[in-house]
């Protein structure tokens, strides 16, 4: 997974979700718990270990009309940057 280059520069977040250890499809849940409780424009950190996330997260962005605006390797894993639309 390659660094967005809006993960190059210091993100800020609202939340984090720590999803590691959770398979498909229990972080995308996570995340849209989430979501569905902050405002519009609001970013969640998702932290997770499922290579599936790589697939699923900005499908989830794409269908729910959320923006992924960062993501990236961190450890064994992955992180994305969410902003709910």
């Amino acid at each position: 997974m390659a660094f967005r280059a809006a993960y190059r520069k210091r993100m800020e977040w609202d939340v984090e979700i720590d999803a590691q250890g959770l398979k498909c499809p229990l972080p995308v849940l996570r995340l849209r718990q989430k979501l569905a409780v902050l405002r519009p424009g609001q970013v969640v950190r998702l932290v997770v270990d499922d290579p599936m996330a790589e697939i699923d997260v900005p499908h989830f962005c794409a269908e729910g009309g959320h923006r992924l605006v960062g993501q990236g390797v961190e450890g064994r894993g992955a992180v994305f940057f969410v902003a709910k639309g």
